[in-house]
């Protein structure tokens, strides 16, 4: 099973010879990948990127394709919206905290006009439109989306602005974004060597990382970086030896990933000494359509609410997860159901339907009394066009009329370009925790003190995320300390 297989290092002194050598080693090659392939190889380093699948993409390829951005992007000015990196900074640190890292959001943040310009000219196109509806994925190619900033708590925080800016491709954009990344290190003299998985770090006498082994159909391949290593190898929610140690509320859900998080990287580093940070933190897509859930109530095992149905959506499943075991249900009546267009249904039907609050219960299994009392309690503050228990905006406050529906979670939802039967848990998850990094991607062992060589970023390494987790964060921050730490690397030595 590959969460135990060995990953002790190797000496360098039993390397009678390598059969490869370069400047810097990239290991993997999704955003976080392809971005510091491009920016050591336009320090001027020899750059030789690996990666176990068959070419470029991993995760990100198969995203949404949001990148988390803001400041005062030309996006957001387009689209009519004030933003500063002050305002950006405090909206991610309450919503991806606790533990959220506050001098990287504050760096990511201060940097993020200017990164949104390398995206650009790395040829990733945006388009000057909002998207301003509740979803995961747009059905448009809108490039600007709210990801709950203008939802509380946090709109009160600072001046709600949307950041999620998104590749001009209608639906999941991740297949575009990689295509240009990965275009771009290429074009910039970085080259790959496909089909070929690492397994374990060389490091030489002093402690300084010269290298790795890794596989190539059944070969062994020993690969000296003069500079450095810089891990961008995912996160860990395909190895569940690896989820039951450190995030068992992660286990048994759907995998959002390409199949290869086996936390490979984190455990090559870890054999080192390295540290880790948030191990236990996963991200939820929870399944559910956030226009619906807006325009009602997401309700738990008993029968009531526990969120305010307009923020971001991971953020109900989080608390859905975390909290009710993912015994949730969106509550709505006929007008919330028809006002969302079937195409941005992703095939969600009623899976239960009842004339009162009481019968609806009974058929989702939840206690009649409190049910009712919710949907009473909601209908008489609604009138009112408010909603002091959670919250939520105006925009999606009316009292809901017979007959009742109820969408079980469970039934699972399905984007338009999927096919099959999706129908599980209602969590799909993935993992935020990993390595201890610098603001410069170099891995810090479990003093604090740097690991000579080795760099990270990705989901490999832990870095803004404390917790909590927004859409776009993981491309954005992955891409953004994925530079970082390509420059590093390309420096040191």
């Amino acid at each position: 099973m590959s969460g135990r297989s060995s990953v002790a290092p190797r000496d360098a002194a039993d390397v009678r010879a390598y059969d490869i050598e370069t400047d810097v080693l990239v290991v993997g090659y999704g955003c976080a990948g392809a971005a510091a392939s491009f920016e050591a190889a336009r320090a001027g380093a020899q750059v030789l990127v690996l990666d176990r699948m068959g070419g470029p993409g991993g995760a990100s390829a198969l995203s949404g394709g949001e990148i988390y951005l803001g400041g005062g992007t030309p996006i957001q000015r387009a689209c009519g919206f004030d933003d500063d990196p002050a305002a950006m900074a405090a909206f991610l640190c309450a919503a991806l905290g606790p533990g959220a890292d506050a001098d990287k959001i504050a760096r990511y943040s201060a940097d993020s006009v200017a990164h949104f310009h390398w995206l650009a000219e790395r040829g990733v196109p945006f388009k000057p439109t909002l998207w301003g509806e509740p979803a995961w994925v747009p059905p448009t190619d809108d490039g600007l989306m709210w990801l709950g900033e203008n939802s509380l708590p946090f709109s009160g925080l600072a001046a709600p602005a949307p950041r999620g800016h998104r590749p001009a491709a209608a639906g999941f954009g991740g297949k575009l974004l990689m295509d240009c990344l990965a275009g771009a290190a290429e074009s910039a003299g970085a080259t790959a060597l496909f089909d070929t998985k690492a397994t374990c770090l060389i490091v030489a006498s002093d402690g300084t990382v010269a290298g790795l082994v890794a596989r190539r159909y059944g070969i062994e391949l020993t690969i000296r970086a003069r500079r450095g290593v810089v891990l961008t190898t995912g996160g860990f929610v395909d190895n569940d030896a690896m989820l039951a140690a450190h995030a068992p509320k992660l286990l048994g859900h759907t995998k959002v990933s390409a199949g290869t998080d086996d936390g490979s990287g984190i455990r090559m580093a870890q054999a080192l000494g390295a540290g880790v940070r948030h191990m236990a933190t996963g991200q939820v897509g929870i399944s559910l359509i956030p226009g619906l859930a807006a325009r009602g109530m997401v309700v738990n095992g008993h029968g009531q609410r526990f969120v305010n149905e307009d923020t971001y959506p991971g953020r109900i499943g989080q608390a859905a997860l975390f909290r009710h075991d993912m015994r949730a249900w969106v509550v709505l009546d006929e007008r919330a159901f028809d006002e969302v267009p079937e195409r941005q249904r992703w095939g969600a039907r009623p899976t239960h339907v009842a004339e009162t609050a009481e019968e609806l219960a009974d058929l989702m299994g939840v206690p009649a009394a409190a049910l009712a009392d919710t949907v009473r309690r909601y209908n008489d503050f609604a009138r009112e066009g408010v909603d002091p228990e959670f919250g939520k905006a105006a925009r999606w406050v009316r009292p809901l009329t017979p007959p009742f529906a109820a969408i079980d979670v469970r039934a699972g939802v399905r984007p338009p370009a999927e096919t099959g039967d999706r129908r599980g848990t209602g969590a799909s998850v993935f993992t935020l925790g990993g390595l201890h990094t610098s603001l410069d991607g170099v891995v810090l062992d479990i003093d604090g003190a740097p690991i000579p060589g080795l760099f990270a970023a990705g989901r490999a390494a832990s870095n803004v995320h404390g917790e909590g987790y927004v859409s776009g964060t993981s491309l954005g921050d992955g891409a953004y300390f994925g530079r970082r730490a390509g420059v590093a690397a390309a420096r040191a030595g």
